[in-house]
């Protein structure tokens, strides 16, 4: 049976990013909500792609900031190829059935379903088909496709850790700062729509397939 999700009894997350800024800008944070609320949280931080050392080195650096405070941090960088993943679905499902047996989360935050890139699609398929009885989320990543949909979850975020969020992201990923939706306005805005949506000044929203009410 799927678990009911409490935000102050998570005790073991896992964060699964396609690439090396995804979790971050999805859900960091509720990751760091949840960190306040859940001190003794051990958390597993996976990126499937990120064999450029640079960017798995900004990867390292974010997630250590973003999980500051928690017991626990395990980050792995599986280092797939970018913009791949759907035609190296063996390796990858490997990967997955192997952490599958060292990890056992109460909580998984992953790509949303319907997301336009066919790596963010591949992650959210194979997370449900890995952990199929498991508290999952699907965060949101804005972009150009303009595939954002009506999410049905939401944490709500006061403005000191929304500007926190934003301020890590912009610059630990300088890598990433020439592309023209990578702005500090463009976060904020999309938390700032999702705050609107669920009465709240900032919130990130989450797609939820299943709940236990």
């Amino acid at each position: 049976m799927m678990p009911l999700i409490s935000m102050q009894k998570v005790e073991r997350l896992l964060c699964i990013g396609a690439h090396c800024d995804d979790i971050e800008i999805g859900a960091g944070g509720t990751i760091m909500r949840l960190i306040a609320q859940n001190p003794d949280i051990h958390i597993r931080w996976v990126i499937l792609t990120g064999a450029d050392p640079i960017r798995a080195a900004e990867a390292r650096q974010a997630a250590a900031l973003f999980t500051q405070g928690a017991t626990q941090v395990q980050v792995d960088i599986l280092g797939f190829k970018d913009g791949y993943l759907p035609w190296q679905g063996e390796q990858l499902k490997s990967a997955f059935e192997i952490l599958k047996q060292d990890f056992v989360p109460d909580l998984i935050f992953t790509h949303y379903a319907q997301d336009k890139h066919q790596d963010h699609r591949c992650a959210a398929e194979l997370t449900w088909n890995t952990w199929r009885n498991h508290a999952i989320l699907e965060y949101e990543i804005l972009k150009w496709d303009g595939d954002l949909g009506q999410p049905n979850t939401f944490v709500p975020l006061d403005e000191s850790l929304s500007q926190g969020k934003v301020e890590q992201i912009y610059t630990t990923f300088v890598t990433q700062q020439t592309r023209s939706w990578f702005e500090k306005e463009t976060f904020l805005a999309l938390m700032r729509i999702r705050g609107v949506e669920c009465n709240a000044q900032y919130a990130e929203a989450f797609y939820a397939r299943k709940i236990i009410w």
